[in-house]
């Protein structure tokens, strides 16, 4: 779907056209998803939900571009997310990349496979984001997950953050170097 349809249908929907909401939904629903279940797994639906009611209450009167408005949806999820931990009480664990299982020779305990193949070969695509995400310091690995999983631009990270758009490339770069540093592997930049 084109640029220009969204646009469209974003100003259908603040009327109230359920067609045009409901692309709105399908275009945003699947980054929003995976965004969410890498920030809170067992509640990922649960918070979808109540930031697309949240983002309902505000679509009336919100005044912008699609792009805006994903970014709007975006903020909300993350705040839901941080919602969601307070409300449990507890905070995420980071564990450092080197903590990840490898295999062992037999008998010589040296590991068999690099971080990268075990990312390719044994865990999920899933797995994997978790895996490179808890290597990273937090602003980091939001930006990664906004900008990757999500795939937001920059400009719309920018907006969910609350940084400009030059902080956001810079984290960005940083924390491609740190997984390149960790991973020893070639950085893939977007």
């Amino acid at each position: 779907m084109g640029e220009p349809d969204l646009e469209e249908a974003l100003r259908d929907a603040r009327r109230g056209d359920e067609w045009a909401i409901t692309l709105l939904v399908r275009s945003i629903q699947p980054g929003l998803l995976r965004y969410l279940q890498r920030k809170a797994p067992a509640a990922a639906e649960d918070l979808a939900s109540e930031t697309w009611l949240a983002a309902a209450q505000q679509l009336a009167h919100f005044e912008g571009s699609f792009a805006a408005f994903r970014a709007l949806v975006f903020t909300i999820a993350r705040r839901r997310a941080v919602d969601h931990y307070r409300r449990l009480g507890r905070h995420l664990v980071e564990v450092p990349l080197d903590e990840v299982p490898l295999d062992e020779a037999e008998g010589k305990g040296a590991p068999v496979l690099d971080a990268a193949e075990i990312a390719v070969e044994r865990l999920s695509s899933r797995e994997a984001i978790d895996a490179l995400v808890r290597a990273l310091p937090p602003a980091q690995a939001e930006v990664v997950l906004l900008r990757v999983v999500a795939d937001l631009s920059v400009d719309e990270v920018a907006q969910v953050l609350g940084r400009s758009p030059g902080a956001v490339r810079i984290l960005q770069h940083r924390a491609l170097r740190k997984l390149e540093r960790q991973l020893g592997m070639k950085t893939v930049t977007r």
